[in-house]
């Protein structure tokens, strides 16, 4: 398939998709295995494309590609063009609702480890031509910025840009280790928190991020002073296993935990607000089947699970 572009000069529609996919891999002989193309060729279609276009896309090196401002550019609207291109061949029915191409999924560290990544990881198994790639991380990614299709997070975004759609019901707690409490107690108010050691997210340019109580008033912080501040919730969780402080974490976060006795969520005049589990991606107008089917198997394994995590942490609480 070819298209016209900038200069009325011919651009093919698969120089494209490697370009596109060498951002996404970080590397254009990744991409070009994937299409079945050596790193030569893929090297000489990728000049092919920038002649034609009369600019730099990527400065190259061995051991990295970086995007010039026209690649930038050039990535946001291609990315677009081919996700429309390829929802376009399903809704016609010339691929029927096959499921290819790279699928690029983000979670928080404990979410995509205990869930996303492994459900993720199935769905990829169902469809041998999806490319998967799944980010892990606590930080707010941008998703245009970082190429993601699917955020899963808690709580709903506010991005204009983005669509959400509800996956699961969550709530967080705040909870501690079964030896943390009987050396310490179970803090049952505010003022008692206080005199506990509390472990705390912290993210680089935003510092410390507070803990949030549901008061008549609506969502506040809660004044606490962090004993251990991380960037990694993951590790936040096993500081509370091993007896470090009390962490403030997702129901779904430490339910394995609690069913193992490992952690124990707490109960009190502490009143925490909801944050239910979203899947955030880019509003279209035709969203590629391959994110469209993605987010229903997501939804579906979430909210089969979800009954026994959220009966699991209630039952638990003292």
């Amino acid at each position: 398939m070819r298209t016209f572009l900038a200069r009325e000069l011919m651009v093919d529609f698969e120089d494209m998709r490697l370009f596109v996919r060498a951002v996404g891999e970080g590397s254009l002989s990744a991409a070009g295995r994937e299409l079945g193309l050596s790193p030569a060729a893929a090297s000489k279609r990728l000049t092919r494309l920038e002649t034609a276009l009369g600019v730099r896309l990527l400065q190259r090196s061995s051991r990295r590609l970086v995007l010039t401002e026209e690649g930038t550019i050039y990535y946001e609207r291609c990315q677009a063009i081919i996700a429309d291109v390829d929802d376009a061949n399903s809704a016609v029915g010339l691929r029927q609702l096959e499921v290819r191409g790279q699928l690029h999924i983000s979670a928080s560290v404990d979410m995509g480890r205990q869930y996303v990544g492994p459900i993720a990881a199935d769905f990829a198994g169902q469809h041998p031509q999806l490319h998967l790639r799944v980010t892990n991380s606590d930080a707010m990614l941008d998703l245009f910025e970082h190429g993601v299709d699917v955020a899963v997070r808690g709580g709903s975004m506010a991005d204009s840009r983005l669509v959400s759609r509800l996956l699961a019901s969550n709530f967080r707690v705040l909870c501690a280790s079964p030896g943390y409490l009987e050396r310490h107690g179970h803090p049952r108010s505010v003022e008692e928190l206080r005199q506990h050691r509390c472990l705390m997210l912290h993210r680089p340019g935003h510092g410390v991020l507070p803990w949030i109580m549901q008061t008549p008033e609506g969502p506040r912080p809660l004044r606490v002073e962090a004993a251990i501040t991380c960037d990694n919730g993951d590790l936040m969780r096993e500081l509370a296993v091993a007896g470090h402080g009390i962490a403030f974490k997702s129901a779904w976060d430490i339910a394995a935990d609690v069913r193992a006795g490992r952690l124990v969520p707490l109960k009190g005049d502490v009143i925490l607000p909801d944050a239910h589990i979203y899947a955030i991606y880019p509003s279209r107008a035709y969203l590629p089947a391959r994110i469209r089917l993605f987010v229903d198997h997501l939804q579906q394994e979430l909210k089969a699970r979800e009954q026994d995590v959220l009966d699991t942490v209630r039952a638990a609480m003292r």
